[in-house]
């Protein structure tokens, strides 16, 4: 395979062997013309490019270029690109993830146009051409040559777009140790209709190399940059994280003593944020962490509390497709990167969140919600069913295709004066059919099974106690209506008033 392999020692992090194209942030900005469609690395905030989106801002903001690009990344990323490139106008449109509160409201005030993606199948709908044709790839690497880079604290869709894009830029981030080459296990995969199915047997299984190539020919800018990612700011964990935390525990455990597929080995996914963090550390002393073969991960994320559940040994391996650390885990992981090379492997996104791996390994998905209706259906990303929060992202790769999917979610938001139980959802992400749990501090409705109006009745008993005669009250005058799913529709939208 062309590029570097690494028994020989890390590779420098510009090539010396060749001569490459290595300008400055705003030489590198110059050249994507105006309009231009721009795939760019990351996920999770981090492992994005920040010095030419930056030079991007300050050269439309100066007149210099027309605003109007359109940015297509892997999942979320950071400020360079989500806050200050559109607070400077310019993005037009954006796919398929935000994270920030400015990207947030331009969408909202549809001053950006934005359509939501899953995650699974985006590097295919780039690389054939089906959501966007990109003109520029714009990524971040720790290291970079002729024709292949390595990247940094994120895969995600880098490979596709490396190969979609007419045009290569690459961020060289001398601030991501070079160690990180030892996590990557780069696959690309065949195109259909004769796609090769994935070698993996085993979340830990490396079949592929640390680099992803690219036509040299392609290579238009190399910009040197020494800046860490933002990090995540995990809050502490609450008293109804943790009361969420053993519900799940206790749950889990239960499935751990009669599922044979947990059973065996469980294989977890959480979505990431403050709650699946925590739900992530309260694993550590539970029997699915201190059984004979402990636990794995395979999923999206890897965030502090998995270190945690490595450093305890309650972890055998986590695989992902992307860093997602506080600055504490940061640390943690870049002085001493050697610790977790044979724990940790990050791949492209379409392999993390291939449908076919999830059901291969038995995969148990912990998602969480703003909002599940009393039939068990999802809404993950609209306030009110209009004000998007961030995108669906991967949790409907993990939630429709796990072999047990759980949405873990707090039973009250603002404050406690909201419930997040409804009648109906205003938006659906996730429908009933694939949800079997629900999580809240106040229970666990296991709806595997299930008549609507008996999901229902065990969703009432999670909501929070405030609001339940209300729900009750509510199921029980819909029933009068009749019908396999009693719904008043007049009813569910004034119950929210």
């Amino acid at each position: 395979m062309t590029g570097p392999g690494l028994d020989a020692g890390l590779p420098a992090r510009v090539e010396s062997s060749s001569s490459l194209p290595v300008v400055g942030a705003e030489t590198a900005a110059a050249a994507i013309p105006d309009g231009a469609t721009v795939a760019v690395s990351g996920f999770g905030s981090v492992g994005d490019p920040k010095a030419v989106p930056r030079a991007l801002a300050r050269a439309t903001v100066a007149g210099d270029r027309e605003p109007g690009l359109t940015v297509v990344s892997g999942g979320s990323v950071g400020d360079p690109l989500d806050t200050t490139l559109v607070e400077a106008g310019g993005v037009d449109r954006r796919y398929p993830f935000v994270a920030t509160d400015t990207a947030r409201q331009a969408v909202n005030n549809r001053s950006v146009a934005f359509a939501d993606r899953g995650i699974a199948g985006l590097s295919d709908e780039v690389r054939f051409g089906r959501l966007a044709d990109p003109d520029v790839a714009l990524v971040e690497a720790v290291a970079v040559g002729r024709d292949w880079l390595i990247p940094s604290t994120s895969v995600g869709q880098t490979p596709a777009y490396v190969r979609a894009a007419d045009e290569v830029i690459v961020e060289v981030n001398a601030a991501q140790p070079r160690e990180l080459a030892r996590f990557h296990d780069i696959v690309v995969r065949d195109p259909p209709p004769d796609r090769s199915p994935l070698d993996l047997t085993a979340p830990g299984d490396r079949v592929g190399s640390p680099t992803v190539t690219f036509d040299p020919g392609r290579l238009r800018a190399v910009v040197r940059t020494d800046e860490r990612d933002d990090p995540y700011e995990f809050r502490e964990p609450t008293e109804t994280d943790r009361a969420i935390a053993a519900n799940l525990t206790d749950f889990l455990e239960r499935e751990h003593a009669t599922d044979p597929v947990v059973g065996v080995t469980p294989t977890l996914q959480f979505g990431v944020g403050s709650l699946g963090n925590a739900l992530m550390g309260a694993l550590a002393d539970s029997a699915l962490a201190t059984g004979d073969n402990g636990l794995r991960y395979y999923g999206e994320v890897i965030q502090d509390g998995l270190l945690d559940l490595l450093d305890a040994g309650g972890l055998a391996v986590a695989s992902a497709t992307s860093l997602a650390l506080s600055a504490a885990g940061q640390d943690r992981l870049f002085a001493d990167p050697e610790r977790y090379t044979d724990d940790i492997v990050l791949r492209p996104s379409d392999v993390s969140n291939a449908p076919a791996l999830i059901d291969r390994f038995g995969v148990v998905a912990v998602n969480s919600a703003i909002e599940v209706d009393l039939y068990g259906h999802v809404n993950s990303t609209h306030i009110e069913g209009s004000r998007l929060v961030s995108g669906v992202g991967g949790s409907v790769d993990f939630n429709r295709n796990a072999h047990l999917t759980v949405v873990a979610t707090h039973a009250t938001a603002a404050g406690g004066d909201i419930s997040t139980v409804v009648p109906r959802v205003t938006h659906v992400d996730h429908t009933e059919h694939d949800v079997d749990a629900v999580v809240t501090e106040h229970g666990v409705a296991d709806l595997r099974g299930l008549s609507p109006t008996e999901r229902a009745e065990r969703l009432v008993d999670c909501a929070a106690p405030a609001f339940r005669s209300r729900l009750q009250g509510y199921l029980d005058d819909a029933r009068e209506g009749g019908g396999h799913l009693p719904y008043d529709p007049e009813a569910a939208l004034d119950w929210r008033r």
